[in-house]
């Protein structure tokens, strides 16, 4: 008879024991433990003085010792009950270490004997009421550790299952699994970040708590339980001891949900770039939900399925570690809702502005099939419908907007003082602005979808017509307009520079950019103040509400001003009304269709830039007031100071003073969400596409791996103002602390009103997003500098401080430093 059992035969517990099975098992499933065999409870018997090895066990065992190599050993027990799903036995048989070749005997006989100790039998007749045994025995090949210690991949104390919980200690694990001594603990929680208890880990670095974790929760899938492990670090690394199911009762599985949700940030990161506050997301939820339903109401959606797609318009957005995504799965529901989907989906899917398809799971799922015979005809019935209503919409845009400005003037110019107004009448001031302005979205709604339609119309028409021409006129002629409210900055700007310049003051402006500097210089100062009664509330990222205006930091309108005088007055771009009895002398009525397109296109333009900037004056008005609110709620203790209210929501705020909020400790809400927020904020971005399946709150993503340089020489993007320049390139993120040298090609992957005091410095613009209505086409036509837009990915092609070539008519920028 056979009283030892290799490794890889040791699979059945009635003979090796639930550990030494377990063991084998882990090596089948390629975790490679220390090499062990394992001798029989069968190879002993009780002696009067003790076990008594069975003959030929002694010769037996040198042979298997010269198989395993050489020492030290681990000699410890694998009874049938032990490390089972239901009775671990853990600590309850004798292990002995550093066992030498001429002793394993020895060690194997006390193992053997601990089986029949007082403590087992209590051990049992508490928990499986059986009779003592003995257990077979395990001989392993020891690991030098530096460190060692056991591993759960479940919390084994909250029952929590995607929470991995770790116990360290230098050198053996020994005295750590006997309860002798107590170890460095770590929680690693389902987003794979790693927690010490200490404050200052002595034991494991992250990373390796982190692969300790991962081992903990390879093992789980490995054997479809959560497991319980012993691991150790040597020089060769990690290694796995044991493993054994976590006899403790868990919480219930997860029930199996696939759904797929898809947040993409590819579009909406122009308008809410980096870490968002909570007011500003819930902010943005309720306009997004609002405007969009009038949106899809314009296009012939029935009232009935907007109410029946409610919860659609209230999840466009998703907060994902405090940065703002779309939730692209609803916007796809929600385009499915439209007239025409079924025609042409493709198209449909354009106009989500997302970098990346739609997968199929989703697209096949969603919406009607392409529709074929009489439900053909019924939808292009249905488009014909959506025609009509979109040029009744057309001819009574003037009346409409009309309405919205009086609407928007009666808010905006009535007399309520925010700085003296109490909780109640700001409450009720929002309010007002809710239903007055953003529940009632429909000037700038219409005008931006017509706007889109004009714009596409009259570009291809004259490009069919003047070929490229057509389009330089078309360029010149709409983005070109002095008329439009987004060139007024820059040309008051240069105003502005023009008197600091004839002062003689750029230096000390550009040394002490504040208000106060110019009281000596009262013209040059009033005109500051008459740009600041009316631009007061734009700034950089100004639709988040969270932003400081420059009527609160007028700094960095002083800075443009300061740049801008400190250079040579550029040539003001001057827009000009085509000769269209010259571009079309033969062909009168050619002449007409293209004055009359490119006349429409343009008046939508500038109403549609004109609009975008009084939605900056309400965001305006509706900080101003949520701030006034956040004065008043501190001023009663309820926060610690007036700012604290951006870290609430809207339902919150307002709860806070109408009565219906849920919880009167604002502090700790507070507290709570700037925890969190100072914590994403030190993280990386996420990437720009996260797909979850099942329950969307809890994120989890791979972080995306930092792409080669492109090697690249020249790259073409989107061509908006004319003009060739070479100059050192400067990419800059963070306009609110990085700042450009006179002459400089400012690259930046987005821009927004805020950036103005950055474009005064530049010499052209490279923009990674945008299009030619984007604000830095215009604003470069206006300064007249050369402007390239839509050059995706620039600023990690463009390496800062080399020298760049932009030529911004053929939107063609090269990098002139040399191959890399």
């Amino acid at each position: 008879m056979s009283f030892i059992v290799s490794q890889s035969e040791a699979t059945d517990p009635s003979q090796v024991g639930g550990k030494a099975a377990a063991l084998s098992n882990l090596a089948r499933h390629g975790f490679n433990p220390p090499a062990f065999f394992v001798i029989t409870d069968a190879a002993f018997r009780k002696g009067k003085t003790g076990p008594v090895a069975a003959r030929g066990l002694k010769g037996a065992l040198d042979v298997a010792l010269g198989v395993l190599g050489p020492g030290p050993y681990a000699v410890r027990s694998s009874g049938r009950a032990e490390d089972g799903a239901d009775h671990s036995h853990a600590g309850q048989f004798d292990t002995v270490l550093n066992v030498t070749n001429s002793n394993v005997l020895g060690a194997a006989k006390q193992v053997w004997q601990s089986g029949f100790a007082e403590t087992i039998a209590i051990y049992r007749a508490v928990k499986t009421g059986g009779a003592a045994e003995a257990p077979a025995i395990i001989v392993q090949r020891m690991i030098d550790a530096a460190a060692a210690g056991v591993a759960f991949s479940a919390d084994p104390v909250t029952g929590q299952r995607n929470t991995a919980v770790v116990s360290a200690v230098k050198g053996l694990g020994d005295a750590l699994v006997a309860g002798e001594v107590d170890g460095e603990d770590w929680t690693i929680d389902q987003n794979g970040n790693p927690e010490c208890a200490k404050a200052t880990p002595q034991v494991l670095t992250p990373d390796q708590a982190l692969q300790v974790a991962a081992l903990a929760h390879k093992a789980e899938e490995a054997f479809g339980t959560p497991q319980d492990i012993e691991w150790a670090f040597d020089a060769d690394g990690l290694h796995i001891l044991q493993a054994r199911p976590i006899t403790t009762a868990l919480r219930p599985a997860a029930l199996p949900d696939e759904a797929l949700t898809i947040f993409d940030n590819s579009n909406i990161v122009e308008s809410y770039p980096g870490m968002v506050s909570p007011l500003t997301y819930s902010f943005a939820v309720h306009v997004y939900g609002r405007v969009y339903r009038a949106f899809v109401r314009l296009l012939g959606v029935s009232d009935r399925a907007v109410a029946q797609n409610a919860a659609l318009f209230d999840n466009f957005l998703g907060r994902i570690d405090g940065r703002v995504y779309y939730n692209l799965v609803n916007w796809y529901r929600a385009l499915a809702l439209l007239p025409g989907f079924s025609l042409n989906r493709d198209y449909m899917e354009t106009m989500m502005g997302v970098s990346e398809p739609m997968p199929s799971e989703i697209t096949d799922q969603i919406g009607p099939p392409p529709a074929k015979g009489v439900r053909k005809i019924w939808e292009y019935a249905k488009l014909a419908g959506v025609a009509c209503g979109l040029i009744w919409q057309a001819m009574r845009l003037p009346r409409t907007r009309s309405n919205f400005y009086d609407r928007l003037k009666d808010v905006l110019d009535r007399d309520l003082d925010v700085e003296t107004a109490n909780a109640t009448e700001l409450a009720a001031e929002y309010r007002d602005i809710e239903s007055s302005l953003l529940d009632r979205w429909d000037a700038p709604l219409v005008n931006d979808f017509l706007c889109m339609i004009a714009f596409g119309a009259s570009r291809n028409l004259l490009h069919k017509w003047l070929g490229e021409d057509g389009l330089v006129l078309h360029n010149d002629v709409m983005i070109g307009q002095g008329d439009i409210v987004s060139a007024e900055p820059a040309q008051r700007i240069a105003r502005m520079a023009h008197r600091v310049r004839e002062a003689g003051i750029a230096d000390h402006l550009s040394a002490d950019c504040r208000l106060e500097t110019l009281d000596p210089y009262p013209r040059i100062k009033d005109e500051v103040q008459l740009y600041l009664d009316k631009f007061g509330d734009r700034c950089t990222e100004e639709l988040k509400l969270e932003s400081i205006p420059l009527r609160e930091d007028p700094s960095s309108l002083l800075m443009a001003v300061a740049a801008s005088a400190a250079r040579p007055e550029g040539k003001r771009h001057t827009g000009r009304e085509p000769d269209w009895k010259s571009l079309f002398p033969a062909n009168p009525v050619k002449r007409y269709l293209s004055k009359w397109i490119v006349g429409w296109a343009k008046a939508r333009v500038r109403d549609r830039e004109n609009l975008r900037f009084e939605r900056t004056r309400i965001f305006g008005h509706a900080r101003r007031v949520f701030l006034g609110i956040g004065r008043e709620l501190a001023a009663r203790g309820l926060l610690a100071e007036p700012r604290d209210v951006f870290h609430l929501t809207t339902h919150e705020v307002l709860g806070a003073v109408e009565g219906f909020s849920l919880s009167p400790d604002l502090k700790a809400i507070v507290a709570q969400r700037q925890r969190e927020d100072r914590a994403s904020s030190e993280r990386p971005d996420p990437p720009e596409r996260i797909e979850i399946r099942g329950p969307a709150i809890a994120p989890v993503w791979v972080d995306a791996e930092v792409p080669e340089r492109d090697g690249e020489r020249v790259k073409t993007g989107t061509g908006c103002s004319a003009g060739q320049v070479t100059a050192k390139a400067r990419v800059i993120r963070d306009p609110r602390t990085e700042a450009l040298q006179p002459g400089d090609i400012l690259v930046a992957r987005h821009t927004d009103p805020g950036w103005i005091a950055v474009f005064s410095n530049a010499s052209a613009i490279v923009v990674e997003r945008g299009s030619l209505l984007s604000h830095s086409a215009i604003v470069a036509r206006e300064l007249g500098i050369p402007c390239v837009v839509g050059l995706k990915g620039a600023t990690q092609w463009i390496r800062d401080g080399e020298t760049l070539s932009v030529d911004g008519a053929s939107g063609k920028v090269e990098r002139c430093d040399g191959a890399e």
